[in-house]
């Protein structure tokens, strides 16, 4: 084969690399048109009252004024009227004596409550009536001076 000669591969790689480089360059003048089209108002977005975007600006008439006093920042206060008992009531719904710990159903809340023997001032069964203070475990509350309550005729 002689230099000048090109194969049938190399004829068609070079209009595939010819095909190509025209249609970047055709790519590239459509992004130069659309850019000189595009102003800065079509990139302009505004939020209504609800929290939509719309692309019409709001009205100033329809301006809501707020006193910056009654913005609360942070966590809300406690209600200092609301009283505050440690002591709780509730069920014991299981009880293992052979492991010593169990599980107590506050009566308020119906929240399960971990309880272990040595938090106990006297011995509990399954269903007995107790009252006991709250604190939070290594794995969520626990229960604290478990006593049951002796129900009065």
């Amino acid at each position: 084969m002689a230099k000048g000669e090109e194969s049938y591969n190399k004829k068609d790689v070079r209009k595939k690399q010819e095909q190509k480089r025209k249609e970047k360059e055709k790519k590239r003048e459509e992004k130069k048109e659309q850019e000189n089209k595009s102003s800065f108002d079509d990139m302009i977005a505004y939020v209504d009252a609800q929290g939509n975007i719309t692309s019409t600006p709001p009205d100033p008439e329809d301006k809501e004024e707020i006193n910056a006093e009654d913005i609360e920042l942070g966590i809300p206060k406690k209600d200092k009227s609301s009283k505050n008992d440690p002591m709780r009531e509730g069920i014991v719904i299981f009880f293992n004596d052979s492991k010593g710990y169990g599980f107590i159903r506050e009566s308020e809340s119906n929240q399960s409550v971990f309880v272990h023997a040595n938090n106990l001032e006297e011995p509990i069964t399954e269903n007995n009536k107790v009252s006991f203070e709250i604190t939070q475990g290594t794995k969520g509350y626990a229960a604290l001076n478990v006593k049951i309550i002796r129900e009065e005729n």
